[in-house]
Order: structure tokens, then C-alpha cells, then sequence
């Protein structure tokens, strides 16, 4: 009886994986990320084959193709850039402070991920056109915030400052305040304490943030088209190029210029997690 008493835990804990479910649970999750993101990155993916090297490059790589993919990545970055700046400063006051209408300015936060694109769109063309409320006093100066690439920055910059602080405000929430108050009895400075202890902390969750930022302006569309003034060589982005391939019924200059966006935002997030790794890796070690 002892025997088979000391015997029997063994037989269960060979039987039992670590990790209850785990088969099921791994099914499921792949059979519903394949439905509903690799079949539809394939399908893209087997359409742009179909077309024939120089076909694809030609559709791809065209000079107005190549001129708004440069206004699209470009203004992403800069967009991303500056969300990743002013972002930061949005979560560390969401975080550090308490004051009146701290949860409205919380809800404020998120309102572009609720916001339909194309109302955001044309709330931001109210607002910097040459007769909006901020447009038309930069207009005496002789700056125009609408119908050109500040315009697309402008859009893009609202649309991706969500990402930004909701990925960064809740790493400061987790860090407490036990280690920049240890480097202040040591005699840090604030601006030490900020550069030494707490970014190294934080900067990983400031570049998830720029990426996804960066990754939603690339394919942004709704709220930039109103306030781009959408001129091809000019302020013309790639999505919206896509839609007009769409309306020429140029399905396969469609899905090239597609194919390119695809490729690029998904080589950025690889890059990222990567990245990622390596510093989870290190920290760790």
C-alpha cells in the first residue's frame, strides 16, 4: 500500500502537463490568429505574386507611388516621433499626479480610438484650415497647417498619440517611486534620476509605443484625407493611392502598393520584438 502510495503522485505528474489545457488552448489560438490574419496576409500576398516581377515593380515603384510612400513614411515617423515625445509627458501626469478632471483627460487620451476617421478627419480640417480656429490665425503668418504634408503630420499625430501613452503609462505606474527616492538620498539630481533610473526603465514601452504608432499612421486614411489635400508628388499618401488604383479598377497597382506597406510595418514590428527580446535577455542575465 505505501508502495502504491508513493508511486501513485509519480504516474500523475507524468500523465499531466504542467500546463492544463495547454493543447486546446494553443488550437484555438492559432486557428483563430490564421482566420482572421494569415489567411488574408497570404490571400495579398498570393494576388501580388500573380502579377509578374516587372509588373509588380512597376505597379509598386512608380514615381507617384514612390512619392507618397515617401510622405507616408515620412510623416509617420515624424508623427511617431513627436507622439513618443509628448506622449511620455502625457503618461507621467496621468501617472505622478492627482488633480481635477484627471479622468476626463484620461478619457481625452483615448478618444482617437473611438472617434470614426473620417469624423476625426474633418474635425481636424474645422479646426487648421486657413478659416478653422487655429488655421486662420497661423495663416496671417503665412503657414499653412491644412492641404499639404503638415497637414497628414497633424492627422497622423492625433490618430497615434493613444498608442504611445497607453503603453508607457501603465510601466510607470508598475516602477513606484523606491528608486529614484534611493539615487535621491544619494544625491542625484532630478534630471539624473530621470536619464539614469527611470528612461532605461521606460524605454522599451516609449519604442513599443512609437512602433505602433508609427505601423497605424503608414496605413492611416480616414482622418488624413480631408485635411491632406490629397495632390499627387505632393500631399497625396499611399493608402489613398490604393483606393484610387481601387476606383480605376487597377486591382493589381492595388495590391503591389498594398504588398509594400504590408511588408514594411510587419518588418518594423519584427524588428521591434526583437529588439524587445534582447533587452528582456539582458536585463535578466
Amino acid at each position: 500500500m505505501a508502495t502504491a502510495a508513493v508511486s501513485l503522485p509519480g504516474k500523475r505528474r507524468g500523465r499531466h502537463s504542467p500546463l492544463p489545457g495547454l493543447p486546446l488552448t494553443l488550437g484555438i489560438t492559432v486557428a483563430w490568429l490564421s482566420i482572421l490574419l494569415l489567411l488574408p496576409l497570404v490571400a495579398l500576398f498570393a494576388k501580388s505574386l500573380t502579377l509578374g516581377p516587372g509588373h509588380f515593380f512597376e505597379a509598386a515603384f512608380s514615381r507617384r507611388a514612390i512619392a507618397s510612400y515617401e510622405l507616408s513614411f515620412g510623416a509617420a515617423l515624424v508623427a511617431a516621433g513627436v507622439n513618443a515625445v509628448f506622449g511620455l509627458l502625457v503618461a507621467w501626469v496621468l501617472v505622478r499626479y492627482r488633480f481635477p478632471g484627471r479622468r476626463l483627460l484620461g478619457a481625452l487620451v483615448d478618444l482617437p480610438f473611438a472617434l470614426p476617421t473620417a469624423v476625426a478627419g474633418i474635425a481636424l480640417t474645422a479646426v487648421y484650415a486657413d478659416t478653422g480656429w487655429v488655421g486662420k490665425p497661423v495663416a496671417a503668418f503665412g503657414i499653412k497647417l491644412a492641404y499639404n504634408p503638415i497637414g497628414v503630420v497633424i492627422a497622423l499625430t492625433f490618430i497615434g498619440l493613444p498608442f504611445v501613452v497607453r503603453t508607457v503609462e501603465p510601466v510607470l505606474a508598475d516602477m513606484g517611486r523606491g528608486l529614484e527616492e534611493a539615487a535621491a538620498t544619494l544625491g542625484a539630481r532630478r534630471w539624473t534620476i530621470f536619464r539614469r533610473v527611470i528612461l532605461p526603465e521606460i524605454f522599451p514601452a516609449i519604442v513599443t509605443g512609437f512602433a505602433l504608432a508609427f505601423a497605424r499612421g503608414v496605413g492611416e486614411y480616414g482622418s488624413v484625407i480631408f485635411i491632406a489635400g490629397n495632390m499627387p508628388f505632393k500631399s497625396e499618401i499611399a493608402p489613398l493611392l490604393i483606393v484610387t488604383k481601387l476606383e480605376e479598377y487597377d486591382y493589381a497597382g492595388a495590391t503591389a502598393i498594398a504588398t509594400v506597406l504590408l511588408l514594411a510595418s510587419l518588418v518594423l514590428l519584427l524588428l521591434i520584438n526583437l529588439w524587445q527580446g534582447r533587452e528582456l535577455k539582458r536585463r535578466s542575465a
